[in-house]
């Protein structure tokens, strides 16, 4: 009877894991097939509404020139446009950047905070500075390409859309580090993002560097939140908007190339996660639904895979244990050794060898490693929201 059980556990954390990283996402594609995205568009000639571009930051003087430029090298009308910049606290030359852009840009409305208060606290005061309909929310280190605005606003003609997602893509990458392997999950996450709204309307959680969101159904996250992107768009649906992903709003990210800081970020994601977790626990319910379902298989069975790891290795050794067959010895063996494959990457990388597969496993592993940390975080109780911004690459050049 134990053995039965043991294999239950076993088959289930299995399918579940199988599910959220391979099954779902071809399910998706073929549910996806065919159709279009929202054709309920403003046209060439349209009156287009205005826009409050809303942009937290804390020590960015790397990049925060090259944002403010690229975002009104744009096709939207400028006198549609405002930037509203809030500077947490920021400790190198970012406000006196900001402050000599505001001379030369009349649409940027920038402020300097004393004090570290968090980006969720940054963008609600911002928010409550904002009158255009629509609101785009973006990070320092995002950069638009001309026509980005307009392709996400253009949705917006549609009264359905509440909320509607940038495509990020990350124009660079070095074998010797991770950005590669985060290139790729970028660009998955994005076409899955794309393919949930085609079919539910129903994209889970826009990523916070580049999304524009209808005011009327604005939600900002609790000053306690870590991942404000996140509990905006599922406030959306909540709401009955529906949110989506605009694959030719396009904008470029320098993300992290050191595992490291990359670790860091994905960490305090995973609490964040849990915070949305619980507070949208309600939409999870029937799990056939379109948002619940996209939401369970997207999102909350990656978020528990590190729990369904562990207990998977408890179950194949309850099975060896028990004398369950060869098949459940080479499971074990091979649950023990594949991690072993991260100390093997170590070596190679320190005398400059760099084997693709092997970094796609380390980095498989180490942002579970993250996943899991973060749950712990979460259950110990959120301390703070402040952040640091991740190593750009712009830094190390």
């Amino acid at each position: 009877m134990m053995t039965v059980l043991l294999q239950l556990v076993f088959w289930g954390c299995l399918l579940l894991v199988a599910h959220t990283y391979v099954l779902f996402p071809l399910l998706l594609a073929r549910l996806a097939r065919g159709r279009q995205q929202n054709q309920d568009v403003y046209g060439p000639d349209a009156e287009w509404p205005t826009v409050d571009i809303l942009l937290a930051a804390h020590n960015e003087q790397a990049v925060i020139e090259e944002k403010v430029r690229t975002t009104f090298a744009t096709t939207y009308p400028l006198d549609r446009l405002r930037l509203l910049v809030g500077s947490d606290n920021s400790s190198d030359q970012t406000n006196s950047l900001l402050a000599k852009l505001a001379q030369e840009y009349p649409q940027v409305h920038f402020e300097a905070y004393a004090q570290r208060t968090g980006k969720p606290t940054v963008i609600e005061n911002l928010a409550r500075q904002a009158t255009a309909p629509v609101l785009v929310l973006t990070d320092a280190n995002v950069f638009f390409a001309s026509d980005t605005l307009r392709q996400l606003v253009k949705h917006f003609h549609n009264p359905a859309i509440g909320l509607v997602g940038g495509h990020i893509l990350n124009p660079d990458h070095r074998a010797e580090g991770i950005s590669g392997q985060e290139k790729a999950y970028l660009e998955r996450e994005n076409l899955m993002k794309y393919q949930e709204g085609v079919v539910w309307g129903a994209m889970m959680g826009a990523f916070g560097g580049c999304f524009a969101v209808r005011r009327a159904c604005y939600h900002p996250a609790p000053a306690a939140f870590l991942v404000d992107d996140f509990y905006i768009t599922l406030a959306v649906l909540r709401d009955g908007y529906q949110a989506i992903n605009e694959l030719d709003a396009v904008c470029y990210e320098d993300v992290s190339d050191h595992l490291p800081e990359e670790f860091r970020r994905k960490a305090r994601i995973s609490a964040g996660n849990f915070q949305n977790l619980k507070e949208f626990r309600a939409l999870l319910w029937p799990p056939w639904r379109g948002v619940a379902f996209a939401w369970w298989s997207h999102k909350v069975l990656r978020w528990l895979t590190p729990q369904l790891l562990l207990v998977l290795l408890l179950a194949s050794l309850g099975l060896v244990a028990s004398g369950a067959g060869w098949f459940f010895q080479l499971a074990f063996v091979g649950q023990l050794g594949l991690p072993l494959l991260l100390l093997l990457d170590a070596t190679l990388r320190r005398r400059g060898h760099n084997s693709r597969l092997l970094r796609f496993i380390t980095h498989f592993y180490s942002m579970n490693a993250a996943l899991l940390l973060g749950y712990w975080r979460y259950l110990r109780g959120i301390k703070t929201t402040v952040w640091q911004p991740t190593q750009r690459f712009q830094q190390g050049q």
